[in-house]
């Protein structure tokens, strides 16, 4: 499975952006979806994850409330809605799919990594 970001920026605290991870290579029946985020020094951390095979969803106590994260069958593509975006948002953001069907925050479960798109939160 090979996973594509996009959607990244600069943007207003405040302000609104979709991130978007297109999937080849593979269904992703199977898959768990997530998306982590980096900022320099710092370690990988969760953010929020899809199942895939049952929809559920989970989200890192941060952005509960102001991100969504979705699917598009038809596109085999994972949407992250970020609403009420706050500078501590700022980081690159990488999608990653796991096999299974719960939820894992787990960066060791995922076993395939798109490359960062990077969000930047700033007036």
């Amino acid at each position: 499975v090979q996973l594509q970001a996009s959607g990244g920026g600069l943007v207003q605290p405040g302000g609104s952006l979709r991130l978007s991870c297109a999937a080849s290579g593979g269904t992703l029946t199977h898959y768990i979806m997530g998306w982590f985020r980096q900022t320099p020094g710092q370690e990988r951390e969760f953010v929020a994850a899809f199942v895939w095979s049952n929809t559920n969803t989970g989200y890192a106590d941060s952005v509960k409330g102001r991100f969504t994260i979705s699917r598009d069958n038809a596109k085999n593509t994972v949407h992250l809605q970020m609403n009420s975006l706050k500078p501590e948002d700022t980081a690159v953001y990488y999608c990653a799919a796991a096999r299974g069907w719960r939820i894992t925050v787990e960066l060791s479960r995922y076993d395939y990594w798109g490359q960062g798109t990077q969000v930047t939160v700033s007036s």
